[in-house]
């Protein structure tokens, strides 16, 4: 068997190791509690994983066990791939640019505002349809429940830093000048005016905040902080699998000339 082939069957089977932190980050973002209720980006990372761990398999078959046709196939479908996995890699990069979380008077903790983020990002939960049935996801979570678990006065939770997932669903804004009885029951408010959000605000614990702007920016936060990331685990893998794909390229080409040179040799032998 030519060394080429053998080259060709050894660089798939590292493309084959590199679909796996690919297949990971998709895992671990489906694990992520604000990625489950929204579902947005796991699932295209997941797939997009799995076939390159396909194509791959196809590549180190066909270079093992010469088979020609394999290893062309196994080069275009990779390079539609390696080109899918890089728009994802940047389309990431893109829609998590803009946002980042305020101060608040007196507060550790950080706030957000919807307009802050991207106009692609802030369609994926605005419409009553959409964010109907994210809320209700994370109202059936512990985010805001462990909270009170964690701080029992005013002091250790104005101090706190809590996620933005926490910040804007769990509490009213600071603006609205809510009186601390637990983190998430709050009474007495000073100026219902200052933000649209304050109206929003119910103590029952099914509701809380779930109904805000400032939930709907906070889990925009925390999409991005993971996007984030993740992006970065899918950059990293993409550099390794262009460098891959390179290798197999040289090594495809050598195999055709050893093969050309072969069977000139067998013609006049």
């Amino acid at each position: 068997m030519p060394l080429s082939n053998n080259v060709i069957g050894a660089i798939n089977f590292i493309a084959m190791l590199l679909s796996i932190p690919v297949i990971g980050a998709g895992i671990w973002l489906a694990s992520q509690t604000d990625n489950s209720c929204v579902k947005i980006l796991q699932w295209p990372v997941i797939i997009l994983g799995i076939l390159i761990l396909v194509v791959a398999l196809a590549g180190f078959v066909g270079g093992f066990w010469r088979i020609p046709w394999l290893l062309v196939m196994y080069l275009v479908a990779m390079l539609v791939l390696i080109v899918l996995l890089a728009v994802l890699v940047v389309f990431i990069y893109m829609v998590t640019n803009k946002g980042g979380g305020h101060l608040a008077p007196s507060r550790s903790y950080l706030e957000y505002r919807l307009d802050d983020y991207s106009g692609w990002l802030r369609r994926r939960v605005q419409g009553p349809f959409k964010w109907d049935r994210i809320k209700n996801c994370l109202a059936t979570t512990t985010i805001c429940a462990g909270l009170n678990q964690s701080f029992r006065f005013p002091q250790d939770f104005f101090n706190a830093h809590i996620s933005p997932l926490q910040s804007g669903c769990c509490k009213p804004p600071t603006l609205c000048g809510f009186t601390f009885v637990n983190p998430t029951y709050w009474i007495s408010p000073i100026n219902n005016a200052a933000d649209p959000d304050c109206l929003q605000w119910n103590n029952e614990q099914t509701q809380l905040c779930y109904a805000c702007d400032s939930c709907k920016a906070g889990l925009l936060e925390n999409l991005k902080r993971e996007w984030r990331k993740a992006d970065l685990i899918l950059m990293l893998a993409l550099v390794a699998l262009i460098c891959v794909y390179l290798v197999g390229c040289c090594a495809f080409r050598n195999a055709k000339t050893e093969e050309i040179f072969r069977r000139y040799k067998e013609g006049y032998t």
